[in-house]
């Protein structure tokens, strides 16, 4: 198909990693395989060896115009722990490491600077090679789409995640200024700054979890304004010397997308910190549609 591109995710066993990928709009096939074998089309028996120094991947083929390689490495980044070496979940040896692979110079520039982006995030450097694709054997045809085959089969992926990335799509041009060129939309006329339901908002670009509805408060501001985060790990805190003022930027960790800015004039008995964040930055999940949007196990911190 005219405009379709592919590139490579090794994220441990490629059961999980193939179904998470499927779930997403604008992906429009996946295969899983062993990527950068030193072995010619080497068996699952082979690769588990180690000798091979295959990785588990999966060939993924989408629609650049339905979603882009940002957001999918994005999302690649919430099914695995990025720091950790050769191993994910219970999965232990080089077939499991993490890593892209690219297939043209403009995707290894986006994946280079998401991995960067990571790093100076978490402040470690993560365990996510980034490498060109030097070849490819599709898996034995019993891996493939293997937990459609294999309801309830093991997955080192938390199922919560697929449900998410159902909900991914295209950002509006609106969402899109904001949260990739640091764009800011008007106070009193965004969808959420006086939103007052029970829910969780989470980052348009990913759906992770970023603020609770129990944190949110009033400011007058015009903009929706929270006393916390739900984990400071999600969020980056960088300094802001455009126009003309010193301030705080907000972006979130794993998109790498412009949120806001923090101040610190929020109300002194919950933290003195206001998170002053766009509503095109965010997408709010009520409650009572949390747990099939896949963000039930956050319901309880709503009590």
């Amino acid at each position: 198909m005219d405009g379709i591109k592919t590139i490579y995710f090794a994220g441990g066993c490629f059961w999980g990693t193939e179904h998470f990928f499927k779930q997403i709009s604008g992906v429009v096939a996946t295969t899983a395989g062993y990527a950068n074998s030193r072995v010619p089309d080497p068996s699952y028996k082979d690769v588990c060896t180690g000798t091979t120094m295959a990785a588990e991947a999966v060939e993924v083929r989408y629609d650049p115009s339905r979603v882009g390689l940002r957001t999918l490495i994005a999302m690649y980044f919430l099914t695995i722990d990025p720091l950790s070496v050769n191993r994910q979940g219970n999965d232990i040896g080089t077939q499991y490491r993490t890593g892209i692979y690219y297939t043209d110079e403009r995707q290894r520039h986006v994946a280079e600077d998401a991995v960067k982006s990571l790093s100076d995030s978490l402040r470690q450097q993560v365990a996510v090679e980034v490498m060109p694709l030097l070849n490819f054997y599709p898996a034995e045809e019993y891996h493939q789409d293997y937990l459609e085959k294999t309801p309830g089969g093991y997955c080192h992926i938390n199922p919560e995640l697929f449900a998410r990335a159902r909900n991914i799509g295209r950002l509006t041009p609106e969402q899109e200024a904001v949260t990739r060129h640091s764009a800011t939309e008007p106070p009193f006329h965004n969808a959420y700054w006086d939103e007052d339901r029970d829910g969780i908002y989470v980052d348009v670009t990913t759906g992770e979890p970023l603020f609770l509805s129990t944190d949110k408060f009033n400011s007058g501001c015009g903009w929706p304004s929270f006393t916390r985060p739900i984990s400071a790990k999600s969020l980056s805190e960088i300094p802001d010397t455009s126009h003309g003022m010193t301030r705080t930027e907000v972006r979130s960790t794993i998109g790498d997308a412009h949120l806001g800015h923090l101040f610190n004039d929020g109300p002194r008995e919950r933290g003195g910190l206001r998170y002053c964040i766009n509503s095109a930055a965010l997408r709010f999940i009520p409650l009572e549609e949390m747990e099939k949007e896949g963000y039930g196990s956050y319901i309880s911190l709503l009590d």
